[in-house]
């Protein structure tokens, strides 16, 4: 298990994003996909909500945290 693992917010396209760094990247791939078990009051069951992926070797989440909090140059760390 890594000491730390980047977490980048996205509104609804973590997947589709840690797919991406894992076809583009060596030493890249999707470790885990979490889904809402069940309905809730910004999406579906079944829908994405945490994406788990390393990239260059380095682990990573991609959360889908909706679009309450905008893009900047912040990011996370989880340790």
């Amino acid at each position: 298990m890594p000491k730390n693992t980047i977490c980048l917010w996205y509104d609804k396209d973590a997947e589709e994003a840690a797919r991406f760094y894992a076809d583009t990247f060596p030493d890249s791939k999707i470790r885990g996909i979490i889904r809402a078990p069940g309905k809730y009051p910004d999406g579906e069951e079944g829908a994405v909500l945490v994406v788990e992926f390393t990239v260059a070797g380095v682990a990573c989440i991609g959360l889908n945290g909706g679009p309450t909090f905008k893009h900047s140059e912040a990011f996370s760390f989880q340790i």
